[in-house]
């Protein structure tokens, strides 16, 4: 790879020492982590999370050596020039994460060419593969002024299994259904669920599709493969999948004692709507 001149010491100390609220993202992207193999989302390396923490840099993080050499991202994004993200490791499980978030996953800066990162903390554990694509948003969300600092692609067992049966796939009739299931899904997803038919893990296409459907929506679900969010920080993105999530296992579970659920019915949900003041 790329950075066999850098090798890390124990003796190195972290970029989290004494840097109480860079830590506490890291240590809610760990929590984060571990729900999604708790959920039995994440098997093996499944899954990925990226936070912007360009935020919580100081001018001595600013001015930390590379521990690797310059890496292209494949693309060039303006929007990214001198912005720092936390980066889950290629290959490595969301279940080691959760531990050792810093072992297994990484701090990059994106270089002047916003084309090319390094690796700055704590070990020069290469980002994961799908980087690209989640920086294409990560540049989206800076270009549109939003707050949103999260993304986060994993494989939910019952979302997954909906996406395998076409007259799902439709605009916006998951959303309903999801949202007919339980009131918080709708308060809590307000956006509903956005569809990307089936593409190539990695692909540009992919990467594109997935750009394109989180212009309406937070949450975007992959056919066949897993959902992609985002959110103002990473339990955030977690807690709208895992709404989603709840009213999928409730529909399965009704499905399963042999009945079609009723769900809410459209008054209901144009009434809680007025009540929470919903964007739809």
């Amino acid at each position: 790879m790329h950075h066999s001149n850098y090798k890390s010491t124990d003796k190195m100390k972290s970029i989290l020492e004494q840097r109480p609220a860079l830590t506490q993202e890291i240590e809610k992207i760990a929590e984060v982590a571990g729900y999604l193999w708790q959920n039995g989302w994440a098997e093996r390396n499944g899954g990925n999370i990226t936070v912007n923490v360009t935020e919580l840099v100081d001018d001595e993080i600013r001015q930390m050596p590379p521990i690797s050499d310059a890496i292209p991202i494949g693309v060039t994004l303006p929007e990214l020039k001198n912005t720092y993200f936390y980066c889950k490791g290629t290959g490595k499980r969301m279940r080691d994460l959760a531990r050792k978030p810093m072992a297994n996953g990484s701090i990059i800066r994106i270089l002047d060419d916003c084309a090319s990162y390094v690796i700055i903390a704590d070990e020069p554990v290469m980002p994961t593969s799908e980087l690209p694509s989640h920086l294409t948003v990560h540049a989206q969300l800076i270009a549109t002024g939003s707050n949103y600092r999260a993304t986060v692609h994993t494989h939910p067992i019952e979302l997954v299994a909906m996406s395998h049966n076409r007259e799902m796939l439709g605009k916006d009739v998951l959303t309903n259904l999801l949202w007919s299931m339980i009131p918080e899904t709708k308060a809590f997803c307000p956006l509903g669920l956005g569809i990307v038919p089936y593409e190539l893990p990695g692909s540009n296409t992919l990467a594109q599709a997935t750009l394109h459907q989180l212009e309406d929506y937070d949450v975007v679900l992959w056919e066949k493969h897993g959902v992609f969010a985002k959110g103002i920080d990473v339990m955030d993105a977690f807690d709208q999948i895992d709404v989603l999530s709840k009213s999928a296992k409730i529909y399965v579970n009704a499905r399963a004692m042999g009945f079609m659920p009723e769900g809410m019915s459209q008054e209901q949900m144009q009434e809680m709507s007025r009540a929470f003041n919903l964007p739809k």
